[in-house]
This record gives C-alpha cells, structure tokens and sequence, in this order.
C-alpha cells in the first residue's frame, strides 16, 4: 500500500486524497487488489448513511456536482471508480489513441448496442439513462445487452458521468430513484486534456501509467495493473 495517503474521515480528506494519487476504484472494499482509497478510511467514513461529509456513496455525486477536475464512472474492471484530470489524458490515451469512434466501429471494436447509444448521447449535451432507453427504443429484451453496452462506452471513455436527473411520470409527477445521467467524455473536460492525450503515445501512456500504479502499490499483481491501465 501507498505511504503517501493520510487516513480518510471526511469528503475533504478524500478529495485532497484523491487529487494526491490521481486515480482510485470505487467500491466499498479493494476486491481487485491493485489501488483504492477505501483502503484508507477511518472509523469515522460510514457507507449509506446519507451524511454527505462522511459516506462515500454521497461522495461520488459531490464529486460530479462540485467539481469539473475529477471524473466518476465504471472505469476499472467494469466497475466504478474515479480518475482526476492530471491523469485522465493518459488513460485515454492508451484507451482510445487517435481512431474515431466511427474507425472503432468500423473495425469491430464496439459493439452495435454501444453505437446506437452513442448517437443519441452524441445528439444531445447529457442524457439521463431512462431517456436513452426511451428514445432508443430499448426493451426488457434488451436489458442485458444495453447494460453491457453503457458498461463498454465508459470503460473506452467515450462517454462519462456526468451527475442525475429526476424522473417524471407523464403527468408530471416525480417518481423513483433519480436516473444517472451521461454525457461525451469530450463535453465532461476542457480541451486541453484530450489536447494532452493527442500529443502521447500509447507506450508513453501506458509506461508512465505502470509506474505510478507500482509506486501507489508495489504489491499489485502485474495481469491486473494492465487490465486496471487498458480497461479490460
């Protein structure tokens, strides 16, 4: 484990920690055993207890609401975690490099599921997940395959998170959890972060990606620092 974390108790010591490392998964225990901050919480962090200072699930929406320098989504083993803005270049880099979304297609790296959900993001500023399914036409069918799909634009960094929206019954009524909505990583950060993973190479990216995992924490098994750096 990293020396360079202080103990976790409260949002600012995870924000500060966070901006410190430039990376983290997200859940509540580091199953995958490569780097996260949960790693490093105190007694006094409590998941779900809706406190928004100590409960890291109330984080992870803080974090999207107050702040244009840290991007929150499935990015790490098909599951949540966080990259800050230091370091987002260098992950997209290495998981996207210079082809379009169109080459990808094209060349069968994304499925058909992702490309309909991309164009109707693409189509719009953000999009709440409930009116994707709505305007794509996505059925009860479609469940496993749209899930698959929305999983995959995130871990290639097509699309992000980007905060929630509440939904409304026709008749206006607000009903349910609120609906987590998305947007193009392209519309997420300023341009001087895609600028920065343009002028990388994929080897640089990943070189410089490797070596700053194996510091956070030299005992990360080799296989799952490259599938945490690839998104695989």
């Amino acid at each position: 484990m990293s020396n360079t974390v202080e103990e976790i108790n409260n949002y600012n010591d995870f924000i500060n920690a966070l901006l410190k490392v430039g990376m983290s998964t997200g859940g509540e225990k580091n199953s995958d055993g490569v780097f996260a901050l949960c790693d490093y919480y105190g007694k006094s962090v409590q998941w779900h207890t809706e406190d928004m200072d100590t409960d890291p699930w109330e984080w992870r929406i803080r974090v999207l609401d107050e702040r244009n320098d840290i991007a929150y989504s499935k990015l790490f083993f098909k599951k949540s975690g966080f990259i800050t803005a230091d370091w987002y270049p260098y992950f997209y880099a290495v998981r996207r490099g210079v082809k379009s979304f169109e080459e990808e297609y094209y060349d069968g790296n994304i499925s058909f599921y992702a490309k309909r959900i991309y164009e109707l993001i693409s189509s719009e500023d953000t999009l709440p997940l409930h009116i994707i399914k709505q305007l794509g036409n996505f059925t009860k069918e479609d469940k496993t395959k749209f899930n698959n799909a929305i999983t995959e634009l995130q871990m290639k960094m097509y699309i992000t998170m980007c905060g929630r929206s509440k939904k409304y019954s026709k008749t206006g009524q607000e009903y349910g959890w609120s609906s987590t909505t998305f947007c193009k990583t392209e519309n997420f950060f300023n341009k001087e972060i895609f600028e920065k993973a343009y002028s990388l190479s994929e080897e640089q990216a990943y070189e410089k990606l490797y070596t700053h995992i194996h510091e956070l924490n030299p005992d990360a098994d080799v296989k799952k620092i490259d599938k945490f750096i690839l998104g695989k």
